[in-house]
């Protein structure tokens, strides 16, 4: 009678194990195999797994997305977004936040090294996210898979089109398709400086970055919303996406030349509706069926309003 209960136990507990696996894990890897959609849950998005203890998705939304991760089990939160992580609500369920902000238009060496030694080195599994977990994350995960070893970079290409990359983040998909395995000696070599926070840019930089990402829209937009010849850097969609992070990403305005608690309530108002326009027009430039004069019309009533915004608070 003993051991039938021993036996019982045992194979109630490799179903449930069977099950938390396949929840947990819902990819099958290797090339014969399809890659299934990725999974949504209370709080997060988008969520795909690029190895068995590796995942990208968007960013955690409320306390709801933490208790999501902390019951599949993460450890450590890898942030590649601009904005400032909810590293206090991580603390909460016992997991690391580590901030290290890519942009639209992909990453330098060393960032995916840094990236790279993070994956490799920290406790798993680990969660690693951008804001809405389709672009940025996606890139990301599939460069630190292929530099890991864990996947061909066909494959992680492939996981970035299920994700939902848009095929306008050119930096994005360069970065994963130039990976390469990468020896331990050079991981090594990878700064190990994995912050919690990464601040952003100061208020009048941010401005800065504004007003020159919209410079290269409106060259975009001169050439029917494509990249020139003679400028081939130009990706509409990435400048759409930078755009948008930036409003998302200013830094405070404390300073402002007309100081004080309305002005500043407004001016914050004001990024507010700038960050959801840009959000729009970078959802317009991934819609192939969209109108180009509706995307210009969207383009000028941005520049219009960061005109008004000069005028009123700066000049």
């Amino acid at each position: 009678m003993r051991r039938h209960s021993a036996l019982a136990i045992a194979l109630t507990s490799a179903v449930a194990l069977a099950v938390t696996f396949v929840f947990i894990f819902p990819l099958s890897f290797g090339s014969q195999s399809p890659s299934p959609a990725p999974q949504d849950f209370a709080g997060l998005q988008n969520v795909l797994a690029f190895h068995f203890d590796f995942y990208s998705g968007s960013a955690p939304k409320s306390e709801n997305g933490f208790q999501s991760l902390d019951s599949l089990g993460i450890k450590t939160i890898i942030s590649v977004d601009g904005a400032i992580p909810e590293v206090d609500l991580a603390a909460k369920y016992g997991m690391r936040y580590v901030h290290l902000p890519i942009g639209y238009d992909g990453f330098d060496d060393a960032r995916k090294a840094q990236l790279v030694r993070a994956v490799r080195d920290l406790p798993k599994p680990i969660y690693l996210h951008c804001h809405h977990g389709k672009h940025r994350s996606a890139g990301a995960a599939g460069t630190v898979a292929v530099s890991l070893g864990w996947l061909t970079n066909e494959e992680a290409t492939k996981r970035m089109k299920v994700c939902g990359t848009s095929s306008g983040y050119k930096g994005l998909w360069a970065c994963t398709a130039a990976a390469a395995p990468m020896s331990a000696i050079a991981i090594d070599a990878a700064s190990n400086d994995f912050p919690r926070i990464t601040k952003p840019n100061s208020f009048v930089a941010s401005m800065v970055a504004i007003d020159e990402t919209l410079d290269r829209l409106r060259l975009a937009e001169k050439n029917g919303w494509k990249a020139p010849k003679d400028h081939p850097d130009l990706a509409p969609i990435s400048d759409a996406g930078k755009l948008a992070d930036l409003f998302r990403l200013i830094g405070e305005p404390t300073e402002t030349p007309k100081s004080g608690a309305e002005t500043l309530t407004e001016l914050r108002s004001w990024i507010a509706n700038e960050e959801i326009k840009s959000a729009e027009l970078e959802r317009m430039l991934d819609n192939p069926s969209a109108n180009a004069s509706e995307i210009s019309q969207s383009l000028a009533a941005i520049g219009a309003s960061c005109k008004e915004c000069h005028a009123k608070y700066r000049d």
